[in-house]
């Protein structure tokens, strides 16, 4: 008994702590299936762990002809051949081996029946999650960083990590750089044409508010993870990662915007609507957080937006759990200022965190309300698919504890292109100039940090 409790119990070694995680991610950025989760620290400081793992024991991506449902069902099968597996006593830690990867918007497409109007260029596989028996995980509250063991993970490999995060990081020197600017894929003109629509839509009912984007682009040679750092320390954000993919591509995101979290069975989501920007000054700075904490319509939209979750949670969570404790919270980050609410419930009887995902993936506060029909005008009038962009990067481990975000401020860096994403929550009083800019000003940091690179 004793050997088998042995067996079920996750190993830990101490390793010593870091607050920037790229410190340590930097041994491990060319491996394969190499993935780090950040909470953007030491500038950033609402996240509290950093995870990061690489040379997975498989690799899940979507087959041909599969549905999501399905899709979802072989990441449960996966974590039960895996075993489930707990930690040792005295540790609070939120990942003890598990998928980690990456749900792209398009994955919504295996969930619900949506038109195929928009031109899928640039070919991101609509979900990718590895299983890893390790990570390396840092708890910043608590000031430690250790690597976690699941049982599933061989003595020689565990030897092995040991001592390649022992050794002294290597030094990083690759270089990123774009050979033209990024430029939007549709016109102002464009833009308005498309709100205009979305106005005719609202006036005749179809719906209350479409999150519409566009998209900027531009060709670009080297190391993404050149990149990455570079925008981190320009933007620090809770639900940042980088994500490796085949041949030195890499998802690049810099999200503030928690999907949704499911711990112990407890689920949290925490939408984000309504941005203002930075003030120059002081003064101005806290003139524009005032605004946006008393607009009427970004109150209005949030509140939508917070309906919408309340009842996509109520398809997975135990009736009567569903209740909002945070409504219109001001967050402040390096380039805008944020309205996030959070809503919460407790899983049913006989549901999981994939359940959740099922139900409620892609998150309501980036597609619109009603959900279903704004996704179809979504895909009628954005020119190309959004790929990661409002997909999540996210873990989910064999106990079945799981964290998300909203690939909001994300990147992708493809075939010698890197594509970035900026929109917004367009309802009936919406001023299309108003709106370009705010889709432009979401995303200006990460733009103007590539540009200088």
């Amino acid at each position: 008994m004793a050997d088998l409790l042995r067996m079920l119990t996750c190993s830990v070694h101490p390793l010593p702590y870091l607050a920037n995680p790229a410190d340590y991610f930097a041994v491990i950025r060319h491996a394969p299936g190499a993935v780090l989760l950040d909470s953007g620290r030491p500038t950033a400081d609402r996240g509290r762990y950093d995870l990061m793992s690489a040379w997975p024991q498989a690799e899940l991506t979507l087959q041909p002809g599969e549905s999501g449902r399905d899709f979802l069902q072989r990441l449960r099968d996966s974590l039960k051949q895996m075993g489930n597996a707990a930690l040792p006593a005295g540790y609070d830690l939120p990942f003890a081996g598990g998928l980690i990867g990456y749900l792209s918007y398009d994955f919504g497409r295996q969930l619900e029946q949506l038109p195929a109007y928009a031109l899928d260029d640039l070919h991101l596989p609509e979900a990718r999650l590895g299983l890893y028996a390790w990570a390396l995980i840092s708890d910043h509250q608590a000031a430690t960083s250790q690597l976690v063991f699941h049982p599933r993970c061989e003595p020689l490999e565990r030897e092995h990590l040991i001592q390649l995060f022992t050794q002294p990081a290597p030094l990083h020197s690759g270089i990123f750089s774009l050979k033209q600017p990024m430029q939007p894929d549709i016109s102002a003109g464009q833009y308005e044409q498309a709100l205009a629509q979305i106005h005719r839509y609202i006036q005749a009912g179809d719906c209350y508010q479409v999150n519409y984007t566009q998209r900027f682009s531009a060709q670009c040679e080297g190391d993404a993870w050149t990149a990455y750092c570079a925008l981190r320390a320009a933007c620090p954000t809770p639900f940042s990662g980088f994500v490796s993919l085949p041949d030195d591509d890499a998802i690049l995101s810099l999200s503030p915007e928690r999907f949704v979290r499911v711990s112990q069975h407890q689920v949290e989501t925490r939408p984000i609507k309504g941005t203002r920007p930075r003030g120059k000054d002081s003064a101005e700075d806290a003139a524009n957080a005032a605004e946006l904490l008393a607009s009427p319509k970004d109150r209005a939209e949030n509140l939508m937006i917070v309906d919408l979750l309340r009842n996509d949670l109520g398809r997975t969570c135990r009736t009567g759990s569903v209740s909002v404790p945070q409504l219109f919270t001001l967050e402040s980050y390096p380039n805008v200022h944020h309205l996030v609410s959070s809503v919460i419930g407790e899983l049913a009887d006989g549901k999981d965190a994939l359940d959740l995902i099922g139900d409620s993936f892609p998150g309501g506060s980036i597609t619109g309300a009603p959900k279903i029909r704004a996704m179809q005008i979504i895909d009628e009038l954005e020119p190309t698919r959004r790929s990661i962009y409002c997909g999540s990067l996210l873990y989910l481990d064999v106990r079945g504890e799981m964290d998300s975000s909203i690939a909001i401020r994300s990147l992708l860096v493809k075939d010698g292109r890197v594509s970035c994403w900026g929109g917004g929550g367009i309802v009936a009083d919406s001023d299309w100039q108003d709106e370009y800019q705010e889709s432009i000003t979401k995303v200006k940091v990460l733009l103007d940090t590539l540009q200088t690179l």
